[in-house]
C-alpha cells in the first residue's frame, strides 16, 4: 500500500507571547537606566531666606551645570550668588550670599545712639540718650524702614540742646488765705540747667513698692507711682514727682496694715441720715478687731443665757398656776 502523502499540520506561531515578553523586559530594564541617568545629576537647586533662584527651578541638573541666584529687595550682595553641581550630585557653594541694607548711620552730638538690634538693618531701631545738662528734641526712637529696594529712617533724628532756658519752680498760683499770708512762698526763675543738679533720693515706701518711674538717679519733676503690698491699703498721695528743693512732692505716702476702709471717716459725714453714732461707729470697729472665734463664744454664751432666763421665768409661771 502506498504512504499517505498528505502534510502533517504545523503547531501554530506564537508571537504575541514573545512580543509580551520583550515588553516586560523593557519596562524593568528602563527604570535602572533611568536611576543610572539621575544619579549622574543632582536634584533641586537649595532654598534661602535672603534670595531666589533666577528662572525656573528644574527637577534634575547634570554635573557641572551652574545655576545663578538674586538678593531679595532690601538686602545686597556679600558672597557670589552663583552654584554649580559638582562630581558627588552636591551642589556648591552652600550659603546665604545676601545680608539685610542698613540705614545711614548715625551720630548724636553731646549724647550718645544706642543699637539695641547691634545694627542698623531695616526693622531695626535706634535709640538716643542726652548727656547731663541738655535735652532731647525730636523722637527719642526711630526705626529703618524698607521701601521697595531702598531703606531710610522713620523721622529725623534727634538733637541734644544745652539746658539753658528758664523754668518756673514752685506754684504758679498763690491765693491770700488772710492775716498778711499767702497761701505758698512766691516761686523762683531758674535757669533749665538748675535742674539737672535737682537730686530726690530714691523712693522707699515701707510695705510697698515702685510700679511705675524706677531709674537709677531721680531729677527735677521725675515721676513715681506706688502700690502697696498685699495685706496693706496706700494712704496719701499717689503719684508723687520729686520737687524743685530736692523732696518729693506732695509727701510721700505710706502703706497702711489691713482692708481700706469703706464708710466715710470725716467728722461732717457723721450728721448723714443714717450713719452710725460715734460711740455706735467705736463698738462696730471694736466687733471688727475680735477673732472670730471670740465672737463665736460670746455669741454662744448669749444664748445659753437666753436658754436659762426662759426656763427659769416657765418654772416660775408653772409655781403660780399651782
Amino acid at each position: 500500500m502506498m504512504a499517505s502523502c498528505a502534510r502533517r499540520p504545523c503547531r501554530p506561531r506564537l508571537p504575541e507571547r514573545r512580543l509580551s515578553w520583550r515588553v516586560v523586559g523593557i519596562l524593568l530594564v528602563a527604570p535602572v537606566l533611568l536611576l543610572s541617568l539621575n544619579s549622574d545629576a543632582c536634584g533641586e537647586p537649595p532654598k534661602f531666606e535672603t534670595m531666589k533662584l533666577k528662572g525656573k527651578p528644574k527637577k534634575y541638573y547634570e554635573v557641572g551645570e551652574k545655576i545663578y541666584y538674586e538678593c531679595l529687595p532690601g538686602r545686597i550682595t556679600v558672597f557670589p550668588v552663583m552654584a554649580y553641581c559638582e562630581q558627588n550630585h552636591s551642589w556648591f557653594p552652600l550659603q546665604e550670599a545676601c545680608m539685610k541694607k542698613e540705614c545711614d548711620w548715625l551720630a548724636l552730638q553731646h549724647g550718645e545712639v544706642v543699637a539695641p538690634n547691634k545694627t542698623f538693618s531695616f526693622d531695626h531701631e535706634a535709640h538716643f540718650y542726652c548727656d547731663e545738662g541738655y535735652y532731647l528734641v525730636g523722637q527719642q526712637v526711630i526705626v529703618c524702614n524698607l521701601r521697595g529696594n531702598d531703606v531710610y529712617w522713620s523721622d529725623n533724628p534727634p538733637q541734644c540742646k544745652r539746658s539753658d532756658e528758664f523754668s518756673l519752680v514752685g506754684d504758679s498760683k498763690l491765693i491770700c488765705v488772710g492775716n498778711n499770708k499767702w497761701s505758698s512762698d512766691p516761686p523762683q526763675c531758674k535757669e533749665f540747667l538748675y535742674f539737672s543738679v535737682v537730686r530726690c533720693e530714691h523712693p522707699v515706701l515701707v510695705n510697698g513698692r515702685l510700679v511705675s518711674g524706677v531709674r537709677e538717679t531721680y531729677s527735677y519733676q521725675a515721676v513715681v507711682l506706688f502700690e502697696c503690698l498685699p495685706g496693706f491699703y496706700l494712704n496719701g498721695s499717689n503719684p508723687v514727682f520729686c520737687g524743685g528743693r530736692n523732696t518729693w512732692e506732695p509727701e510721700m505716702p505710706t502703706c497702711i496694715k489691713g482692708f481700706k476702709p469703706t464708710h466715710p471717716t470725716k467728722p461732717p459725714v457723721s450728721k448723714y441720715p443714717g450713719y452710725p453714732e460715734p460711740n455706735e461707729s467705736a463698738l462696730f470697729e471694736e466687733l471688727e478687731e475680735l477673732d472670730a472665734g471670740i465672737i463665736a463664744v460670746i455669741i454662744l454664751t448669749l444664748l445659753v443665757g437666753l436658754g436659762v432666763l426662759c426656763t427659769c421665768l416657765y418654772r416660775c409661771l408653772q409655781r403660780k398656776k399651782g
